[in-house]
């Protein structure tokens, strides 16, 4: 017993036996409750390289989709995504335009400019936050993306939100937003407050080509009172009010 051992170099000669197995039994107990070191833990580097693979491998699967067989047949090239996993902002549209299916990229064209015009006024770089849409073919005419598209893109949608793994989600847009959200309100209710897709916050605000010159410029107010709520619940100071 280790611990009589003690006790007689020392120089202690007597105690009530006991205490002597309390205390030996106490150390036991002590040494067994000690929680496991574990070894050889997966370093978050390789989850993420785990991650961007796992990525890579849907935009493959995305780019061999024929379930629209309109928009195969129209586009030039899909439009997966654009940015680093693990953003804290994802920016999601509606659906890749011209410019998008020329270049392969979301958010190239007049919008795109724009949405980066919002993204500097909140203080942050497009290449610090993801982009994407909601369908990953350009509708022909740039039209409005019908429900049977949304719903045969919603799987690769769902599952390159879950690798992306954003903090807050921006839905541009009321298709965007009805789309993710899952509801027929307009964006005109559904803004200026937070919604929830599978826990993530999510800001609902207007398409920025909504906000060019020959549309509806007079919104960016309002789509900057979003951002401003958005930079809030992140913590970040809010910039001084864009031009």
């Amino acid at each position: 017993m280790r611990h009589a051992r003690s006790l007689r170099s020392a120089g202690v000669e007597w105690v009530p036996v006991g205490s002597l197995f309390e205390t030996e039994k106490s150390q036991q107990q002590s040494t067994a409750a000690a929680p496991a070191i574990v070894e050889n833990p997966v370093p978050p580097a390789a989850a993420l390289e785990e991650r961007r693979l796992a990525l890579d491998v849907l935009r493959e699967e995305v780019k061999g989709c024929t379930a629209c067989s309109e928009l195969c047949s129209t586009r030039t090239q899909t439009v997966f995504g654009d940015g680093p996993i693990g953003a804290e902002i994802c920016f999601l549209g509606e659906a890749p335009g011209a410019d998008e299916d020329a270049q392969g990229i979301p958010f190239v064209g007049a919008a795109g400019q724009l949405l980066n015009k919002i993204i500097a006024a909140m203080g942050l770089k497009r290449e610090e936050v993801y982009i994407c849409n909601i369908l990953k073919c350009r509708p022909p005419g740039n039209r409005t993306p019908l429900p049977n598209e949304a719903a045969n893109c919603r799987a690769f949608l769902d599952r390159q939100l879950e690798l992306i793994a954003p903090k807050y989600i921006v839905a541009l847009g009321g298709c965007a937003a009805t789309n993710l959200l899952q509801t027929n309100k307009p964006i005109g209710q559904l803004r200026g407050k937070f919604h929830d897709y599978k826990g993530i916050p999510v800001v609902a605000t207007y398409h920025p080509a909504y906000l060019l010159p020959h549309r509806s410029p007079d919104k960016k107010r309002e789509v900057w009172e979003d951002m401003k709520m958005l930079l809030t619940k992140m913590g970040r100071p809010i910039p001084q009010k864009p031009s």
